[in-house]
């Protein structure tokens, strides 16, 4: 019996599959969610599929934003259980995660590989991965290309709390003439400012750990660092922790 976790989320739908003993990761595959997450579930499937076994040799956890349009999944779990089991796999028994998430950012506290406290953001989706999304596309830039501008960027400020608003005062910015890596780079620094005042809301534990999609933004990470004054840690399947923690915790 191999195990499979299956999170899908906002923006990105991820899949692990896990040895027997739970030791190893078999395979892994990212894709965007897309509009539809009962579509993405099958396509998941399909891969899984693909890989040479049957459904009945492996039991599959789902969890996230949409583990219920997984209509195969054995059983389904919530998203803290599942990102602090994934994380503790990853980074160690004691930990303060953050995830940053395509709607929600989620701070979680581990103590001995279990989750002991969280917080989530409110419904607002300032610091979060939308946020950015947002700022991007006003910009006429991709992601990446957001980023690889922010780079090389001033940190300026960007007063607005709100989402629609900050995305006004970047046109004002813009229209002004204000460099486009200025204004990226300050809107990586908004996020940061609200994740770092979620993470402040808890005691932290043990080492920061960066779950989510951005785990990969060297700027991001060590824009987060100097803002809590503490390093921020990361490992290369930080962005799959929800769908390991789902499959650890198959039974």
């Amino acid at each position: 019996m191999l195990f499979a976790g299956i999170d899908i989320g906002s923006t990105a739908a991820k899949a692990v599959l896990m040895s027997e003993d739970k030791r190893e990761i078999v395979a892994r595959n990212l894709m965007p969610s897309g509009w539809n997450s009962r579509e993405t579930a099958e396509r998941l499937l399909s891969w899984l599929m693909s890989l040479g076994y049957s459904r009945d040799d492996i039991r599959i956890i789902a969890t996230g934003y949409g583990r219920v349009s997984v209509p195969y999944a054995d059983s389904t779990l919530t998203e803290i259980t599942c990102h602090g089991k994934g994380a503790a796999f990853l980074g160690g028994d004691d930990l303060t995660v953050i995830d940053i998430g395509g709607q929600d950012t989620k701070v979680i506290i581990i103590k001995n590989s279990r989750v002991i406290d969280f917080v989530m953001n409110d419904k607002c989706s300032a610091g979060t991965g939308k946020f950015l999304e947002v700022m991007a596309n006003r910009m006429g830039l991709t992601l990446p290309e957001f980023f690889a501008l922010a780079e090389h960027g001033k940190d300026i400020k960007i007063s607005s709390m709100c989402t629609v608003f900050a995305e006004s005062e970047i046109v004002s910015l813009m229209g002004l003439g204000t460099p486009r890596e200025d204004i990226a780079c300050g809107a990586v620094g908004s996020v940061v400012s609200k994740v770092a005042t979620l993470v402040s809301k808890k005691a932290s534990s043990g080492k920061y750990y960066l779950t989510g999609g951005f785990c990969e933004s060297p700027l991001l990470i060590r824009k987060l660092s100097e803002t809590l004054g503490s390093e921020v840690f990361t490992t290369p399947d930080a962005r799959f922790a929800g769908a390991i923690g789902a499959a650890l915790l198959g039974k």
